[in-house]
């Protein structure tokens, strides 16, 4: 399983280890960084969306303010490419627990 550095630029926000599959979606345990604090309101906003959506306004309005912060999760081995949250792949954290699909 691979771990990942979460990163805005060279800020490092948190550690993901995968452990685990739950198909679509990876899951991995996430231990937070030194700029964890910075994001860690939007990534709870993101968390606790839940129930219909329709036209996806409420999921426009969590994901909008952490698209904006241009994320990428790092492979710590190397072995994956890196990856553009949000873009070349979906992260939804909550608390030590994360999912990840790409």
């Amino acid at each position: 399983m691979t771990q990942w550095q979460l990163l805005q630029g060279n800020v490092l926000l948190g550690e993901l280890s995968e452990y685990g599959v739950d198909q679509p979606y990876f899951l991995a345990r996430f231990t937070p960084g030194p700029g964890w604090e910075s994001v860690r309101e939007s990534f709870e906003a993101w968390a606790s969306l839940a129930g219909p959506d329709p036209d996806g306004s409420r999921t426009y309005a969590a994901l909008k303010p952490l698209t904006d912060l241009e994320l990428t999760l790092a492979p710590v081995d190397g072995r994956e490419p890196v990856l553009q949250v949000f873009k070349s792949c979906t992260l939804r954290i909550g608390g030590s627990e994360a999912r990840l699909r790409y």
